[in-house]
């Protein structure tokens, strides 16, 4: 589902999805309208504007959320500004990407957010996970011991952290795509997690980057 108040974007980003092979389920150019139109299409993943002309983004990645649990929802803005950036990921994004990015970069992003993989335009990652581990002053729940990772789960976890793809993760450790995959899927069971999402706010905020 794609959602921008400016038809001709709203437009050229549908066609290039879809001459990639995505289905496009929906288009809105409103952010209300846009979670109604979700709750009944159920995307898998929304391609979402900022700056819309009746709500923000930020409310309606809590809209989108609400109306399809597990939805996936990468931004894509004009706006590099850290507090935009750093809203729509505390709302529940699962990327941010600057319109200045090419096609490629672009769909190499769908094609990741459609994965589970948190990803950023390079530079905004950096400053998510420094903002994220300086606000994680929540004192670690004491209703139990601090779950034990291994060295190489802790490693993959810090690189996950980074918003590296299972695949980056596996030719820099010279591992197995699927050895990547099980160490996460086992860090995510030991840590209480869902989801990959999950598993890179923990990162950030034991500040493993």
């Amino acid at each position: 589902m794609v959602v921008d108040d400016h038809p001709m974007w709203r437009e050229g980003v549908g066609r290039d999805l879809a001459a990639a092979g995505y289905a496009i389920v929906a288009t809105s150019g409103e952010g209300r309208q846009a979670v109604r139109i979700a709750a009944a299409a159920r995307p898998d993943v929304v391609v979402l504007d900022l700056q819309l002309p009746d709500i923000s983004g930020v409310e309606v990645i809590r809209g989108l959320l609400e109306a399809v649990p597990g939805v996936r929802v990468l931004m894509l803005s004009a706006s590099g500004e850290q507090h935009d950036v750093l809203a729509a990921v505390k709302a529940g994004a699962t990327g941010y990407l600057l319109k200045s990015a090419g096609p490629a970069e672009f769909l190499d992003a769908v094609a990741r957010t459609a994965a589970g993989d948190a990803v950023f335009t390079p530079g905004l990652a950096g400053l998510v996970l420094g903002e994220f581990r300086r606000m994680a002053v929540e004192p670690a729940p004491a209703d139990g011991p601090a779950p034990k990772l291994t060295e190489r789960e802790t490693e993959v976890l810090r690189l996950v952290a980074k918003g590296l793809s299972y695949r980056q993760i596996a030719e820099r450790l010279v591992l197995s795509h699927r050895t990547v995959q099980n160490h996460v899927q086992n860090t995510l069971g030991k840590l209480q997690l869902h989801n990959r999402v999950e598993l890179t706010r923990y990162a950030i905020e034991q500040g493993l980057d």
